[in-house]
């Protein structure tokens, strides 16, 4: 499998507002070792942007392992992750996307259209 997954931070400053130019700050790379469908599971190691993010990624983390009993919580740090970075498959930026950072694994699932609720 050996694919790479980029993770970068979503910033209004790099010449294409999502994050993916090359002024991007790098919060890490996901070398995908599993794919069980819908899900990619792989080997995270985190760039100079990951640091100001963890507490984020470790409190959506947490509140996945509640997710009975806080599930708009979880829902709120699922969405301030989607706005704060892009994941980008190698080739290019996904639409939507459920990234999960625990340690030095990541696991995620995407789609690159854009769900709109009715």
């Amino acid at each position: 499998m050996d694919e790479v997954w980029r993770v970068t931070a979503r910033t209004a400053t790099d010449g294409y507002g999502d994050g993916y130019g090359d002024g991007a700050v790098r919060v890490g790379e996901i070398l995908i070792d599993d794919a069980d469908f819908p899900w990619l599971r792989g080997l995270f190691t985190p760039g100079p942007g990951f640091a100001p993010l963890k507490p984020l990624f470790n409190r959506e983390v947490a509140l996945l392992g509640r997710i009975n009993e806080e599930p708009d919580a979880w829902a709120a740090a699922c969405e301030e992750i989607e706005r704060s970075v892009v994941l980008a498959a190698p080739a290019g930026p996904v639409a939507e996307f459920l990234l999960h950072i625990s340690g030095d694994r990541a696991w995620f699932r995407w789609s690159d259209n854009l769900v709109t609720e009715d």
